[in-house]
């Protein structure tokens, strides 16, 4: 055997990629052709790592789980501190974490606010094609598939929702603004402080009128009642496009009145608001008293994670339908 040929085995066996494995994280990489963004010259690939609970049935189909991270986060730490690994295992759920890459933002932000990323081309077509990926990887349960994020995670997770609503059945978003609500990065910054300035329907109206007559998204959106990053005020607007979405006819400038609220107290402070569109639950919105920009129940030990309760991650799971 020639040198060139023993090396490039030996390499081969170096970079090789572990099997998937039940309990363990494991990367790849995908790209999509529709995936370059207008606010940077970033390729249209990004990474991602993939989780497979303990106890993994490869013959089940599983709920898939995508959970993307917010700004100056990887997915790593974005995995230990909501605890995501752990509920997956006691829950049997996959889960997808896209990794941003710092050549498209230097914060690791996702760029919600890029127009080609909220028109459903972008950063929403590289995740898209990540779940695509995933499907062929894991046997997935297709009417399961649930996507969640944090801040410009969060603004992300909307905005896949919106443009893809026959993937998913549920979205929850934390701490973030409405899908398509800024053009640009100073944009951007005014409707984290004030939230749109000129209301944000219109993309709900046209994400239902381009959807599958029954598709339906419901919503689970969290915000804490002090949060100086992103503005409390953008969770209504985001409430409103998901009514909208769901198939709710709005006429006030706010928000109608909740099917059902209450104050909880048992595990901490916070109030529930719950809409209804033809019986079905839309819109579950969650305020938390005393909670800046944090995901609420984490480990506080890591940054942009606050350990009060509730425990956003389990209020999640709970609303997928996961536990």
């Amino acid at each position: 055997m020639s040198f060139g040929k023993a090396a490039a085995g030996w390499l081969r066996r170096l970079f090789r990629r572990p099997p998937l494995a039940p309990g363990r994280f494991s990367m790849a990489q995908r790209s999509s052709l529709h995936g370059f963004i207008s606010v940077s010259p970033a390729p249209p690939w990004r990474e991602y790592l993939l989780y497979l609970p303990r106890g993994h049935d490869p013959n089940r189909r599983a709920p898939l789980v995508v959970w993307l991270h917010g700004c100056q986060q990887e997915p790593e730490a974005f995995a230990a501190g909501s605890r995501i690994a752990r509920f997956a295992d006691e829950c049997g759920f996959v889960v997808l974490l896209p990794r941003q890459s710092r050549l498209a933002n230097s914060q690791r932000c996702w760029n919600w606010f890029d127009s080609r990323t909220a028109s459903g081309a972008g950063e929403t077509a590289i995740v898209g094609a990540q779940i695509g990926a995933v499907m062929q990887k894991v046997a997935v349960d297709r009417r399961r598939v649930f996507v969640a994020g944090l801040s410009s995670g969060g603004a992300l997770a909307a905005t896949l929702a919106l443009r893809a609503p026959h993937l998913f059945a549920g979205v929850a978003v934390h701490s973030a603004t409405p899908c398509g609500s800024a053009a640009n990065a100073t944009a951007a910054a005014a409707v984290m402080a004030k939230g749109p300035a000129n209301g944000s329907d219109a993309i709900a109206i046209q994400a239902r009128r381009e959807a599958p007559r029954n598709a339906r998204v419901p919503a689970l959106i969290i915000h804490g009642s002090v949060d100086k990053t992103v503005a409390p005020v953008n969770s209504i607007y985001l409430a409103r496009q998901f009514l909208l979405l769901n198939g709710l006819t709005l006429k006030e400038p706010l928000l109608p009145q909740p099917t059902r609220s209450a104050l909880l107290y048992r595990d901490g402070n916070y109030e529930v608001r719950e809409f209804h569109t033809d019986g079905r639950l839309a819109v579950r919105m969650v305020t938390i008293d005393g909670l800046d920009h944090a995901w609420s129940g984490g480990d506080a030990k890591l940054p942009f994670f606050d350990a009060r309760a509730p425990d956003a991650t389990r209020l999640i799971c709970d609303f997928f339908g996961l536990q």
